[in-house]
């Protein structure tokens, strides 16, 4: 039996909450519950109309089933060891795990199609893409799995991953990657990506970040022995006396991914774990009105 509750329990209270924050917000115009109904084509069997939304509204509505799906979503997961940072608090994987979650229970309640892949030297699991109540509590508990059994020493191999499903995901279908984009060689990435987007996909990049020790270098002033999680390889130096080099190189590494994303026409997305999950939410949102 699948033990999902706690995940499924969790990505079900953010989503309600987003969808109760969004009704109050500026954005109050996008619509989470579309997919219970579209609207009626002249000719087709009245079998199904909501008569009673159309007492309310005067127009023809036909209700939709889990079958009828609206959309396809291939969710990307890298679970490489450098996502298992930082070691403590929310760290990058339990991040992506829970924005993942998330998505899945609003993908749900808009009766479209969700798969899941996840990798790190290689394709350790990839979904069927299907909408069932069955299919999702797999993947919750997939995604669970991820959690409690942390990859050690091991590598990210995104160019690899990414070639093999453009391959391979045949129907057209939204694509969403969560990586912190950690390998060496940017040039095969971004082919990577170019693959993906030449097979007619839409993609949503999440780079998934770690503020404050990842980007702005913020250790205590005194020697720490860093050891790279996905080699194990060990280097002993003060942070202070490496820190503004660093930053220019970790700036340089993300203004290229922010610029083969805009010559790609891939949304990326700056995910950083300190910040609430609508940062997730809001933006896979516009992206799917824009693809209905």
């Amino acid at each position: 039996m699948l033990q999902t509750g706690n995940l499924e329990f969790l990505a079900n209270q953010v989503v309600e909450g987003f969808i109760t924050g969004l009704h109050k917000s500026p954005f109050h115009g996008f619509s989470v519950e579309f997919a219970e109904h579209r609207q009626y084509n002249s000719g087709e069997s009245i079998k199904h109309i909501d008569w009673k939304l159309f007492a309310r509204t005067e127009k023809l509505f036909v209700k939709r089933f889990e079958e009828e799906t609206n959309l396809r979503c291939q969710i990307i997961l890298d679970r490489s060891s450098s996502m298992y940072f930082p070691h403590e608090g929310l760290n990058k994987i339990r991040f992506s795990v829970y924005a993942i979650a998330s998505l899945i229970s609003l993908l749900k309640k808009q009766r479209d199609a969700i798969g899941l892949s996840i990798f790190n030297d290689k394709l350790e699991f990839s979904s069927q893409v299907k909408s069932s109540s069955v299919h999702s509590k797999m993947l919750y508990a997939k995604l669970e799995e991820v959690l409690n059994q942390p990859a050690i020493n091991t590598s990210s191999n995104i160019c690899q991953t990414l070639h093999q499903l453009a391959e391979t995901i045949h129907r057209r279908s939204l694509i969403i990657i969560f990586s912190d984009m950690f390998q060496s060689g940017n040039d095969d990435l971004f082919s990577a990506l170019q693959h993906l987007k030449y097979n007619k996909h839409e993609v949503i990049l999440f780079h998934v970040e770690d503020k404050k020790l990842e980007l702005n270098f913020e250790f205590s002033n005194r020697p720490y022995l860093f050891i790279d999680s996905e080699s194990g390889e060990k280097l002993k130096l003060h942070p202070n006396a490496v820190k503004e080099k660093y930053k220019i190189e970790v700036e340089a590494f993300r203004n290229e991914i922010k610029t083969r994303c805009a010559q790609y026409k891939i949304d990326l997305v700056e995910a950083e774990v300190s910040t609430d999950f609508n940062q997730i939410l809001l933006p896979f949102l516009v992206k799917r009105s824009k693809l209905n």
